[in-house]
């Protein structure tokens, strides 16, 4: 018998389990599988490996990717444009920074008296990163342009 105070415990698991994998490569195959099958084999195996190429529909990046964290759209004279940005997401450690102090009260057995210091603490501050990682831009539904970050 499952007890009430166990309840959130399960509700939070199930939900987890429920999450885990949300944008997995195979599940983003099963969505778009009639776009899948379609393709052949060494299109398949890079979309498998997250490249993409030139030419590439929104629903190949998407199988490669996943959904992007942001979308633009450019509409002009010549037609629209629509851009699909992934990005990284980090902390970096920026060092550390001095907080206050801290009270120290120890007793000396020989002495019989207590002294008091202070010592100073100090923090690891981390700053939190959002990184461009790639930019992938749509003309009449196809992609025709790859901006990706490269590491120096």
């Amino acid at each position: 018998m499952l007890f009430p105070m166990h309840l959130p415990r399960l509700l939070f698991a199930a939900v987890a389990l429920a999450l885990a994998g949300c944008s997995t490569f195979e599940k983003r195959v099963a969505q778009k599988s009639a776009v899948f099958d379609a393709l052949d084999a060494p299109t398949q195996a890079k979309l498998k490996e997250g490249v993409v190429e030139i030419g590439y529909t929104p629903d190949m990046v998407y199988i490669a990717l996943g959904s992007p964290d942001r979308r633009t759209e450019e509409v002009t004279a010549k037609g629209r444009k629509e851009t699909w940005i992934y990005n990284s997401y980090y902390s970096e450690y920026r060092g550390t920074e001095h907080v206050g102090y801290r009270r120290m009260v120890e007793f000396d057995p020989i002495t019989k008296k207590y002294f008091i210091y202070y010592e100073p603490m100090r923090v690891e501050v981390y700053r939190d990163r959002i990184d461009e990682r790639i930019r992938i831009t749509f003309v009449e539904g196809k992609v025709s342009v790859i901006e990706q970050a490269k590491d120096n």
